[in-house]
């Protein structure tokens, strides 16, 4: 059966139906100017032959061109967002042959208004789909309230906020990766007391929705598991990096006993890095994402494990979901949870060797 279906055209669809060739192509683009009588006796031809229709060929006769948007938080060379880009070029490339572009503007994580003046710019290049990393709720409602209007689909990335309904989502579970990550610093930590969570916040704003839900699942964990724990926040502010080195050393020197730490960003190299330059020894470092820097600290001894979330199949795998929801009309999933993979010395170069092009 699977062998004939393969072998029926519109012309013989047609000739099963009563109707023209034109009639038959109208249907299943689903275009108007067929009557429903006629548009019934096709669609029952269709459901009797089980009929898949070759999307793939007809998006390519079509020669219709997809105009892809993409809304980041600023960055720079190095950082986390970069390998999210190369994911959507990557996808680009594979799926060049459809006549897509990409469009990618950038916000301000820190600050209030940048994130719906971004994507106020690129709604007005009237995108086919928009691939966004949510910031606070707030704004994110007024970018998708307008998406939804204009009926443009839209996919979040790395963070996501459920019941404002994207086409698909693609990150970790962050309020489960934080949970994780306390387990296995409780491990580490045994029986000490204390622990330092280091933040990145500029006026008293984290940059992501991911390291507010990390820090949630980190706190909810140890509230149940380790209640004694006295856990201390120091916020380094994002915009002025300068000040890094004397808001460490002044913590440090007001808790010289404090031997754990915990970030919940990429950035977990500007502790690292200051660990090493003092050759504190005893202090034990987590944090997240396999930056240069952050791998570099790791193999350095500094950095005792890092939570990987591969962003750049997060950037490959949005693009090609607009891709089959747009042009090959495939069913997308919802949501898309990538697996919270923890890191050491001992196992960094064989996942980078397994997942060269996913990182």
């Amino acid at each position: 059966m699977d062998k004939q279906v393969e072998r029926i055209r519109i012309k013989d669809i047609a000739q099963m139906a009563e109707v023209s060739v034109g009639t038959v192509d109208r249907v299943l683009h689903g275009r108007t100017g067929v009557s429903e009588a006629s548009r019934k006796k096709v669609e029952n031809i269709l459901k009797q032959l089980d009929y898949q229709p070759n999307m793939y060929a007809s998006a390519l006769a079509s020669n219709k061109k997809y105009i892809f948007a993409c809304l980041l938080p600023l960055h720079a060379k190095g950082d986390y967002w970069v390998d999210v880009e190369n994911g959507m070029y990557q996808a680009m490339k594979a799926f060049s042959d459809f006549n897509i572009s990409l469009h990618i503007d950038y916000y301000d994580q820190y600050e209030f208004g940048s994130f719906v003046s971004a994507g106020n710019r690129l709604l007005a290049m009237n995108p086919d789909g928009l691939i966004l990393s949510p910031t606070i709720e707030t704004e994110t409602t007024q970018i998708v309230s307008k998406l939804q209007i204009l009926n443009i689909p839209y996919i979040f990335i790395d963070s996501n906020i459920p019941h404002l309904n994207p086409l698909a989502f693609y990150g970790q579970h962050a309020k489960q990766s934080g949970y994780f990550a306390a387990r296995m610093a409780k491990m580490l930590i045994q029986d000490s007391k204390e622990l330092i969570i280091f933040r990145q916040i500029n006026e008293g704003r984290l940059g992501s929705n991911q390291q507010l839900h990390r820090e949630e699942g980190f706190y909810a964990y140890m509230k149940e598991h380790h209640p004694d724990l006295t856990m201390w926040e120091l916020n380094l502010y994002a915009k002025q990096p300068g000040e890094d080195e004397a808001i460490l050393d002044d913590f440090f020197q007001k808790h010289p006993g404090i031997s754990y730490g915990i970030t919940f960003n990429s950035k977990a190299y500007i502790i690292g890095e200051y660990i090493l330059r003092h050759k504190r020894h005893d202090f034990h470092l987590m944090g997240y994402d396999l930056l240069t820097r952050n791998v570099a600290c790791l193999r350095e001894g500094v950095i005792d494990f890092l939570i990987a979330q591969q962003p750049t199949l997060q950037g490959y795998s949005s693009v090609e979901s607009l891709c089959n929801h747009l042009i090959l009309k495939k069913k997308v999933k919802e949501c898309n949870y990538m697996p919270i993979n923890l890191l050491t010395i001992e196992n960094i170069d064989f996942y980078l060797d397994a997942n060269k092009n996913n990182n």
